[in-house]
């Protein structure tokens, strides 16, 4: 991949052979986040896990104290009495056969978030081709599938993110905003790593955390010493 000037004057900050400290790392992030706008810190973990075997999974969700920075829109699917709840708890879409169709239909996807309640898991089961590639079928794991819409809705608002692995047993997430300062991103670090330890199945052998990656929008990747995170 060609690299810009900028991108390449930065990466000169950081020296590819080192683990950093996620202290350390963390700093190194922020410094390398100087673009005109506001750059998410994301984060990459590549664990020593195979996710081709149902019992070596590793998803989960965990709310971030400071959340992510990012205003997310959550779709509700619920009717009667709980789509009012949801409504009165701030979903940004609230709807049953209706938000179907139009995602079907209109091939809309202008949320983040998809919160169900469990009797309309037969219906949403529709889009499950549709939802599915992108992420966003809700799932009882994630805490996407409940009644108490309240309480999903307000976390998902609060910073709850999801985690899960792709194809190459590595999580991807956001951990919030290079304008957060060093303590926020730390917590928001620790918050999810500490999750994500907890997560590790009985079934994964050997090293569980292969590689960690810190990174701004823009900026290079820094790794962080999996030894040094507690």
């Amino acid at each position: 991949m060609k690299r810009g000037k900028r991108y390449k004057e930065l990466a000169k900050l950081i020296d590819r052979g080192t683990l950093y400290d996620p202290a350390d790392a963390i700093e190194l992030v922020q410094k390398t986040a100087n673009a005109k706008f506001d750059e998410s810190v994301e984060i990459h973990i590549r664990l020593g896990v195979d996710s081709r075997h149902a019992d070596q999974q590793v998803r989960g969700a965990v709310v971030l104290p400071h959340g992510t920075g990012r205003s997310i829109r959550v779709l509700v699917f619920a009717k009667g009495a709980k789509a009012d709840e949801a409504v009165a708890a701030g979903a940004d879409f609230v709807g049953a056969d209706d938000m179907v169709a139009k995602i079907q239909g209109e091939n809309w996807f202008d949320y983040d978030v998809v919160v169900a309640t469990p009797d309309m898991m037969g219906v949403v089961g529709r889009l499950g081709r549709v939802l599915g590639p992108k992420g966003l079928m809700p799932n009882p794991k994630s805490g996407t599938v409940t009644m108490d819409v309240t309480r999903a809705i307000q976390d998902i608002k609060a910073g709850k993110i999801e985690y899960r692995l792709d194809k190459t047993n590595i999580i991807h997430c956001p951990i919030g905003k290079a304008s957060f300062g060093q303590e926020k991103l730390s917590e928001n670090f620790k918050t999810l790593m500490d999750a994500v330890v907890r997560a590790k199945p009985a079934a994964a052998k050997g090293q569980y955390l292969r590689g960690i990656t810190l990174t701004s929008t823009m900026g290079p990747g820094i790794k962080v010493n999996p030894a040094r995170v507690s």
